[in-house]
C-alpha cells in the first residue's frame, strides 16, 4: 500500500507531521501539559495546511508555472505564501469556532490576527520554497538526462549515416572489379559474385553493430582482396602480420576494409608494377594498433586525410572512442605509405 503513495504525499505527510511534533514538543516543554483546545487547533492547522497547499499546487500546475519568467515566479511564490496562509487562518478560525463556546469564538480579524498569521506565513513560505527548489532541481536533472539522451541519439544517427555511406562506396568498387572479369573469365566472375555476396551478407550482419571483432573484419577484407586480386593479378601482393591475441578485439565494422580499399585505390592502382599491402594488428602500450602499409605515395586529399574513407574513419573512431583513439596516414619512406589506427583496449 505504501508503494502506491507518491513522493508528493509522503512529503506532505512527513512535513506536516514534523510541524506537529515540533509544536507538541515545545508546548509540552513550556506548559507541562497539552490541552484539548491546543490539539484541536493544531489538527485544524495541519488539515487546512494540507488542503490549501494541495489546492493551490493543483492550480499552478495547470497554469504551467515553470514556464513563467523568474520575476513572475517570485511574485507567484509570495502570492502562494500569503494565499495559503490566509486560507489556513480563515479555515482554522471558522472551523475552530464550532468547538468553542460563544464567548470564546474568534472574529476573522482581531488583535490576535497578525500574531497568528506571521508564524503561519513562515510555515507556508518554507513549504513553497521547498516545492519550488524541488522542481528546479528536478527540471535541471531532467534537462541533463534529456541532453545525454539527445547526444546519444545524435551519435547513433551519425554512426548509422556513416555506415550507410560505406556500403554503396564499397559495392561500387567491388562491382567494377567483377565487371572486368565477365568477358575475360566468366567462371572466375561467378566465383567473384559469390565472394561479393559473402561480403554483402557480412556487411548487412554488422549493419546494426557499433563494433565487430577483428577476425570477422579480416574475413571481409580477405574476400575483398580476393576480388581485387582478380583485377590486379600479380600486381597485388598481400601479407598479414596479425597477432592471434588481437583477433577478438573490437573494431568499427568495415573500417579495416575501407583502409585497405584506400591503400589499393591510392597506392597499388597508381603504381605500374603494383605493390604489396601489409596488414598488421598488435597490442602496444595497452592500445590496439592496426597498421596498413602499402606501396605508393600519398598526395592531395589522401595527404590531408580529407578523402571519404579517411574522413569517415576519423569520424567513427571519434564517435566510438573520443580522444582515446587516433588515426594517422603518412609517407613512411619514398616508396611506402603507412596508416596507423590506435584504439583503447577497454
Amino acid at each position: 500500500m505504501f508503494k502506491r503513495i507518491s513522493r508528493y504525499w509522503w512529503c506532505q505527510i512527513l512535513g506536516w507531521t514534523a510541524y506537529a511534533v515540533v509544536n507538541l514538543f515545545f508546548a509540552y516543554s513550556f506548559a507541562g501539559s497539552l490541552g484539548s483546545y491546543f490539539l484541536i487547533n493544531l489538527l485544524l492547522i495541519m488539515f487546512f495546511g494540507i488542503l490549501a497547499t494541495h489546492v493551490l499546487r493543483s492550480i499552478i500546475k495547470r497554469l504551467n508555472w515553470f514556464q513563467y519568467s523568474f520575476e513572475s515566479q517570485m511574485l507567484l511564490f509570495f502570492a502562494l505564501t500569503v494565499s495559503s496562509g490566509v486560507i489556513i487562518y480563515v479555515g482554522n478560525t471558522i472551523a475552530g469556532n464550532l468547538y468553542r463556546y460563544s464567548w470564546q469564538q474568534r472574529a476573522l480579524t482581531d488583535q490576535t490576527t497578525l500574531t497568528f498569521l506571521l508564524p503561519i506565513f513562515l510555515i507556508t513560505s518554507i513549504w513553497w520554497l521547498i516545492y519550488f527548489v524541488w522542481h528546479y532541481i528536478e527540471r535541471s536533472r531532467n534537462s541533463q538526462v534529456d541532453k545525454l539522451k539527445l547526444e546519444s541519439t545524435v551519435k547513433e544517427l551519425e554512426l548509422k549515416t556513416i555506415k550507410s555511406q560505406l556500403n554503396p562506396h564499397f559495392i561500387f568498387n567491388a562491382l567494377n572489379s567483377i565487371r572486368a572479369l565477365v568477358d575475360e573469365n566468366p567462371q572466375r566472375a561467378r566465383t567473384a559474385i559469390t565472394e561479393l555476396s559473402n561480403i554483402l551478407r557480412s556487411s548487412m550482419q554488422v549493419e546494426k553493430a557499433e563494433t565487430v571483432n577483428l577476425e570477422n573484419e579480416l574475413d571481409i577484407v580477405k574476400d575483398y582482396l580476393a576480388l581485387e586480386t582478380i583485377r590486379f593479378e600479380e600486381r597485388l601482393k598481400v601479407q598479414y602480420d596479425i597477432d592471434p591475441e588481437t583477433l577478438e578485439l573490437p573494431i568499427p565494422p568495415m573500417m579495416l576494409q575501407t583502409l585497405v580499399e584506400n591503400a589499393i585505390k591510392h597506392g597499388i592502382s597508381r603504381t605500374i608494377n603494383g605493390g604489396t599491402v601489409i596488414i598488421g594488428s598488435h597490442v602496444k602500450d595497452m592500445q590496439h594498433q592496426i597498421t596498413i602499409e602499402n606501396t605508393g605515395q600519398i598526395g592531395g586529399e589522401a595527404t590531408t586525410g580529407h578523402g571519404f574513407g579517411l574522413q569517415s574513419t576519423r569520424q567513427r573512431l571519434s564517435l566510438l572512442y573520443g580522444n582515446k583513439a587516433s588515426f594517422n596516414i603518412y609517407n613512411k619512406n619514398g616508396e611506402t605509405v603507412e596508416a596507423i589506427v590506435l584504439m583503447p583496449l577497454f
